[in-house]
């Protein structure tokens, strides 16, 4: 019996080459399995069948939008994911997900080895790596485009041979990546760090500079989890998609960003994430409003591991886990509503309600109906800057 391959199919130029190289080098049966986690584009029927002409055995496709959305970029939004601060994790949060149907898909079929089309620049190699490891360890690994240094010449020359059913001539000067959470792009003149990226690069949002009339949006969560726009329920696929439409007209969420790959490089990579940065941005003053303060302190720097640890392909690790479970705590009163203006590239908040809310205007007020007993704050001042003092007095006595 043939070895048989498991494939990340995208359906773009490198991994429909590697169906019938992987074919050929291996003597293998190849099975592609695509995952439609939103990213739009072309229809994923039109996706299944050019596997299948470029021959494989079977060709699947994973409808995993939602699942994508609900179980993996809400635990994103929950930590306020933002590698270095600035990049919501859009790629890195999807491969995880394809990971586990690769899994799938090789366990249902009889799978002996999974194959990507990373290059052996990128993260990604290392995050479907990682999550192979934790999760199906026995299966062996292959990757054409790292492993046999391939180049674009290379892989459009072998396709116009084999004579494979895809657009070899059409050569975009970007290398893309997008799903429901957003969208990234780099290569091409954008390596020249010095180069302003043109309008043409994006897509999910238009120029922030453009007049239009301003948005104002209303996202209910419960726990932390967003469930409502504007008193509709709808599930977070169907929020962050909404949002992605809303926000994006507005040119919110375009990051610009020099980012420290897990690989030792820094790299220029351009983002889009009109729905995550406005749900993040939201999620971010419902916490405020409702999580006490050492908890938040602490919060922001769970935040940050979690967020790293996505990041570097360990989505699977025992520490995720944990780390999942104190933030799971965290939104257990991160329930209400906050109102946002959308406009001029920016979501800014501009009200916010909760039942749970620890905000109490009778201790907040400088106005009459004051509650806040300010007697009380001589002592306590006294009292907090006493260690300071007596060290100062030590170090005046030296």
């Amino acid at each position: 019996m043939n070895d048989r391959v498991v494939l990340a199919y995208s359906g773009g130029l490198d991994t429909s080459v590697a169906i019938p190289f992987l074919a050929e080098k291996m003597g293998a049966d190849v099975l592609a399995v695509a995952v439609d986690v939103g990213q739009g584009g072309e229809d994923m029927e039109v996706i299944r069948r050019r596997a299948v002409d470029c021959g494989a055995v079977e060709s699947i496709v994973v409808d995993a939008r939602e699942e994508f959305a609900a179980g993996y970029c809400v635990p994103a939004l929950q930590a306020n994911a933002l590698y270095m601060d600035r990049y919501p994790l859009l790629s890195a949060l999807s491969r995880p997900l394809i990971v586990k149907h690769l899994v799938a898909a090789a366990r249902e079929f009889g799978g002996t080895h999974v194959s990507h089309g990373c290059t052996g620049k990128g993260n990604d190699q290392v995050r479907f790596e990682a999550g192979l490891a934790a999760l199906a360890p026995e299966l062996q690994v292959i990757a054409p485009a790292r492993d046999h240094a391939w180049t674009r010449d290379k892989a459009i020359a072998f396709a116009e041979e084999k004579g494979l059913p895809i657009d070899v001539t059409k050569k975009s000067p970007y290398s893309i990546d997008q799903n429901i959470w957003g969208r990234a792009i780099e290569t091409g003149f954008l390596e020249d760090i010095w180069n302003g990226p043109s309008e043409e690069v994006y897509a999910y949002t238009s120029d922030p500079a453009r007049s239009r009339e301003p948005d104002e949006v209303v996202i209910a969560f419960d726990r932390g989890v967003p469930v409502a726009l504007d008193g509709r329920a709808l599930t977070p696929f169907e929020i962050i998609a909404e949002l992605n439409d809303r926000a994006g007209k507005h040119g919110v969420g375009r990051i610009d960003l020099v980012e420290d790959r897990l690989v030792g490089i820094k790299s220029r990579e351009i983002y889009e994430a009109p729905g995550a940065i406005a749900l993040i941005t939201a999620h971010m003053e419902l916490e405020n409003v409702t999580v006490e303060r050492d908890l938040a302190r602490f919060k922001r720097g769970v935040d940050q591991r979690w967020t790293e640890l996505v990041y570097d392909g360990l989505w699977f690790s025992p520490l995720r886990r944990a780390l999942d479970a104190f933030i799971a705590e965290a939104q257990r009163h991160v329930t209400g509503e906050v109102r946002m203006f959308l406009h001029g590239g920016r979501a800014v908040v501009t009200g916010r309600r909760s039942e749970a809310s620890l905000y109490d205007f009778g201790l907040a007020t400088y106005d009459t109906g004051d509650t806040f007993d300010q007697s009380s704050a001589k002592g306590f001042v006294e009292l907090w800057s006493l260690p300071s003092k007596i060290a100062a007095a030590r170090d005046t006595r030296r």
